[in-house]
């Protein structure tokens, strides 16, 4: 099998296709619009450009674990936390559009009655809600934030494109971005929830609808990966790492406009994202359910280690999905 065959004939076995008809159903029965889910105009919902639960937690954020940031006045950290919140929310829309470019391409060549199309579909209408969401939140904060780097931005048109060709690769690549987000989401819920109520609301739904994404993807990738041939399996193993550290770096770190508008110092930066030991675990942290899933797939062969080593994130795999990362708390 190559990397660009699609699901045809023994790959959609009864467990796949019953895996298929869950999530399908489960985007059926629970879904959400954000203009029906979300009272944009509450009270309880109001941002307040003043809030201090825009201050960033040093256990979640790593800039907001820096000494630098700790000593800013209060109104300098709460701008910073509010400018580093809609950016990141914003880069968040970005790769749902380049998901949803890749998704189609993929789901547009299935043949009639493949399981696969169905949830595909409901999948990208999930993520074209997610991306309403996203810049409806971000016009509310009321900051002028660019979202992805310019370089990413550039080639994001041909990544969903060539994502829909390689499609094992592609959806690697959707875990390399849903990850670290779902990830960092559920770690401010965790953290007490220190954030405007408005953000949070956003974070509750994207979070319920990820799983049922990420799910699709691991389930996809244990079918098709499974039916590879040796060769492809290697370029599997060594995508995976790759995929994990790029996308962790161009949607978990801001783009260097951030450091201009705030006069953060380059030391800063560089420590934030991801050269100081508390960053390093940060970084790690996010991808305990992905070591496992490359475990579970046979793609963590010694080459591969080496890699998810050399690109520092490698670590411990999770015991069960979504278990916290207790070893990224901060020392004070």
């Amino acid at each position: 099998m190559t990397l660009t065959e699609s699901s045809r004939g023994g790959l959609i076995t009864e467990e796949y296709r019953d895996a298929l008809a869950t999530l399908s159903e489960g985007s059926v029965d629970r879904h959400f619009d954000p203009y029906l889910d979300i009272d944009w105009d509450s009270p309880e919902l109001a941002i307040d450009p003043n809030d201090e639960r825009w201050v960033l937690s040093p256990d979640v954020d790593p800039l907001g674990a820096t000494q630098w940031y700790r000593d800013q006045p209060l109104e300098r950290r709460i701008a910073i936390g509010k400018w580093r919140t809609a950016n990141a929310i914003k880069v968040g829309a970005a790769f749902e559009s380049i998901l949803i470019r890749g998704m189609m391409q993929y789901a547009m060549k299935l043949p009639n009655g493949s399981p696969e199309f169905r949830y595909c579909m409901h999948e990208m209408t999930e993520e074209c809600n997610h991306i309403q969401m996203f810049q409806e939140l971000v016009n509310r904060i009321g900051v002028d934030v660019p979202g992805m780097r310019p370089m990413f931005r550039a080639l994001s048109p041909l990544i969903g494109v060539a994502g829909g060709y390689a499609y094992a690769i592609l959806f690697i690549g959707i875990l390399g971005g849903e990850e670290p987000i779902d990830h960092y989401q559920k770690a401010v819920i965790r953290d007490g929830e220190r954030m405007p109520p408005m953000v949070l609301r956003t974070m509750q739904i994207h979070i319920a609808e990820e799983a049922r994404h990420i799910s699709f993807a691991g389930e996809f990738l244990a079918v098709h990966v499974g039916r590879m041939g040796k060769f492809n399996r290697g370029a599997c193993s060594v995508a995976f790492p790759i995929a994990m550290r790029w996308l962790a770096g161009e949607i978990m770190a801001p783009p260097r406009s951030f450091a201009h508008e705030f006069d953060i110092p380059r030391e800063v930066i560089e420590q934030a994202f991801w050269k100081s030991e508390h960053s390093r675990r940060i970084l790690s942290g996010y991808f305990g359910d992905m070591r496992k899933l490359a475990d579970e797939l046979g793609l963590m062969n010694p080459v591969a280690k080496r890699l998810w080593k050399a690109l520092g994130v490698d670590g411990p795999v999770s015991r069960y999905r979504s278990e916290p990362e207790r070893s990224a708390r901060r020392i004070a």
